[in-house]
């Protein structure tokens, strides 16, 4: 469960990040002094998503959570979506310059947006079950 959180809370970080990021109207990645920080945001996001989908069956595991096949099944859901996104960032890492536009279409990307849903999802219910054992 903590290998779970960790790797949400550093996508979820990331994004927040992005947002800042989004809005400076930065245009040459040389010319901020946050580029670096937006390097190391999503290179920590990288390593988040990469496994996201393992860890995630552990956690329901672990917990003995069930039903197993409808976790299961989300599980599938999470992991088209992690590597819908680790491809996009991995893009975007790619880049030499990472300019506020670029990003502001990373955050606006259906891959990222969906995966961020599944994450708040998947993390509001392992809370509850966290609080509320059945």
């Amino acid at each position: 469960m903590k290998d779970l959180a960790a790797r949400c809370g550093a996508i979820e970080e990331c994004y927040e990040f992005m947002l800042a990021y989004a809005a400076q109207g930065v245009v040459e990645e040389a010319g901020s002094s946050a580029s670096g920080q937006l390097r190391t945001f999503l290179q920590r996001a990288e390593l988040a998503l990469d496994g996201l989908a393992g860890s995630c069956r552990a956690a329901v595991d672990e917990d003995g959570l069930q039903p197993v096949d409808r976790y299961v099944a989300f599980i599938d859901v999470l992991d088209r979506d992690a590597r819908s996104a680790l491809a996009a960032v991995g893009l975007v890492l790619a880049q030499p310059s990472i300019s506020s536009q670029l990003i502001d279409n990373l955050n606006a990307s259906i891959h990222l947006r969906a995966l961020l849903t599944d994450l708040f999802l998947i993390d509001e219910i392992l809370k509850t079950r966290a609080r509320n054992p059945v």
